[in-house]
């Protein structure tokens, strides 16, 4: 009953109060992006969604317009302190996550939900078992349990572990506990960049989109 109506529900109500923030955010830090590099505010990149749907996810943009797209061995995305791919206004959108207010629209769409598995690009669609594409059986989130607990010092691969355990257990009161993690770990900036130095040879992929 939560899983398939309760959860949409609060997701709307939620959606619909924390509208006039994404609007207010979006006067605020438009300006910042733009005059930086005159690019665009947004950033707007293909993702897989529930049931391994591609959508649209939108961010305020943090990276420089065509930058390179850094994976780490494991297939995840480079996220190191001094990102030379990363805009000034970016590193504080990034360290508060207020670059990802606009996924609010994504979630009163319905493509997505305030908790869930980070959403993956698609070049990932394909790299997962059977075993693990239950994590599409659900909607990816603004917030998920990887995210609140580990941030972005978790692998891919143990990303990809987190986010089975969260198709599995899926409750309200495990939803509730995320939504409150994830408020003390942006807080607190816990695990905000991955423990790399430097992205590793050879693999640097030039893309006309990265993944920010």
């Amino acid at each position: 009953m939560y899983k398939s109506h309760i959860k949409r529900l609060l997701d709307i109500l939620l959606a619909i109060l924390l509208l006039p923030l994404v609007l207010l955010a979006t006067l605020i830090v438009a300006p910042f992006i733009y005059l930086e590099d005159r690019g665009p505010v947004f950033y707007n990149a293909k993702r897989i969604g529930q049931n391994g749907r591609a959508f649209t996810m939108f961010k305020f943009r943090t990276m420089y317009v065509d930058s390179p797209d850094i994976r780490l061995p494991d297939g995840s995305t480079y996220n190191g302190e001094n990102d030379p791919r990363v805009t000034r206004v970016g590193r504080f959108l990034r360290k508060t996550s207020v670059d990802e207010l606009p996924q609010v629209l994504n979630v009163l769409l319905g493509d997505m939900s305030f908790v869930g598995p980070r959403p993956d690009t698609l070049l990932g669609a394909g790299r997962y078992p059977d075993e693990e594409k239950i994590f599409l059986s659900v909607k990816p989130g603004i917030t998920g349990y990887s995210q609140a607990y580990f941030r972005n010092s978790a692998d891919g691969f143990q990303k990809v572990l987190h986010d089975v355990y969260y198709a599995q257990n899926l409750s309200f009161f495990f939803d509730l506990k995320i939504v409150f993690k994830t408020i003390q770990t942006v807080l607190l900036r816990e695990n905000t960049y991955k423990s790399v130095v430097e992205p590793p040879n050879g693999s640097m992929v030039k893309t006309k989109e990265s993944r920010e």
